[in-house]
């Protein structure tokens, strides 16, 4: 019921609006089309130069409301170079909203029909086409280049000291799996997965796998490399570190890797911010499915010390789908024997 009523109104507005156009239209006539249109124009750019005032006061106001709600400084030593990118090209592309703005508006206002005005035909100019598209091409290219660079820096082979996690996405939701004391990962197949007690595929025969342990949170230790070797166990995922300003596609029989330095531990993002509750974010940044929007996992930037705790209480995938069997209850004496042996004595 509520569907039509939302499409009687909709047909009502139309109507009413097209009554007023033609309530205009003979308004028009009767006072003469020339002179209701000159006037029209006078009132329209009146108009323009009160809507570019107020819009670039709206814009102001709404980045200067907005500044403080924004993610705040990098985590990431890497994600200071891609904030410097993005100040440089929000200041170029701002100036240039705001010169072509004002020339819009301001051309709309001085140049309104007027009596004894006639329109000057320009259908071209070299000079003009050069300019306006040189200049565009150099800056983007200049940006795009900065942008590689930053790329190539966050996607080349991570420092040999760094630590490894490798980070799987599925629906919905992501694993992270450590090494163990061997710093190596173990071989992994997909026709292993077993959901009950090897959800990564990870290959038993392969000895490296049996100290690896599997997280639902990324602990990562603060100051040091960290390399993530990303993948997917269904559809493309993508794993997104807004505070550390990376991203990078989880694909399915793909590996990708990125790495970055975390600066703030969770607990001085805390401070920081002036939010106790405050969390580092892996969300995914791919549509994936219906539960997309609840696929994400907690970051955790601890000290070394912090590290080295939480990682003393992981148990190892390994113990958990081999569990050690239960020692075998012992056998209740014979009572009868007992009390045959005490009867002869």
């Amino acid at each position: 019921m509520s569907g039509y009523l939302a499409v009687l109104v909709v047909v009502l507005i139309f109507v009413v609006i097209f009554q007023i156009a033609k309530a205009s239209e003979y308004v028009s006539i009767l006072k003469g089309e020339k002179k209701s249109r000159e006037q029209s124009n006078r009132i329209n750019g009146f108009l323009m130069i009160v809507f570019l005032v107020l819009g670039l006061i709206a814009v102001w106001w709404c980045h200067d409301l907005l500044d403080d709600k924004m993610l705040g400084e990098s985590a990431s030593v890497q994600g200071e170079g891609v904030d410097q990118l993005i100040k440089v090209t929000f200041i170029i592309t701002m100036a240039v909203f705001v010169v072509t703005q004002i020339l819009l508006f301001w051309f709309s206002f001085k140049y309104q029909e007027k009596e004894g005005r006639k329109a000057f035909y320009f259908p071209h100019n070299n000079k003009l086409e050069v300019i306006w598209t040189v200049v565009p091409a150099i800056a983007l290219t200049i940006l795009v280049a900065f942008g590689i660079r930053h790329w190539m820096r966050i996607t080349s082979e991570a420092p040999k000291d760094a630590m490894v996690v490798e980070v799987i996405g599925k629906q919905f939701n992501w694993m992270m799996r450590y090494p163990g004391k061997d710093g190596q990962l173990g071989r992994r197949h997909f026709k292993q997965i077993n959901e009950s007690n090897n959800p990564l595929g990870q290959d038993w025969a392969d000895k490296l796998n049996h100290d690896d342990f599997i997280s639902s949170e990324l602990h990562v230790v603060v100051g040091k490399d960290v390399k993530l070797i990303i993948g997917s166990r269904d559809v493309v995922h993508d794993v997104g570190l807004p505070h550390f300003r990376l991203k990078m596609d989880a694909v399915p029989g793909i590996p990708t890797t990125l790495w970055f330095t975390p600066k703030f531990t969770t607990a001085e993002m805390r401070k920081r911010t002036g939010n106790p509750d405050f969390v580092y974010e892996l969300a995914c940044d791919q549509m994936c499915g219906k539960g997309h929007y609840s696929m994400k996992a907690n970051i955790v930037v601890e000290t070394q010390e912090e590290y080295d705790a939480w990682l003393a209480s992981q148990p190892t995938q390994y113990s958990q789908a081999h569990p050690a069997p239960e020692a075998a209850p012992a056998k209740p004496a014979d009572s009868t024997k007992a009390v045959a042996v005490a009867a002869a004595h």
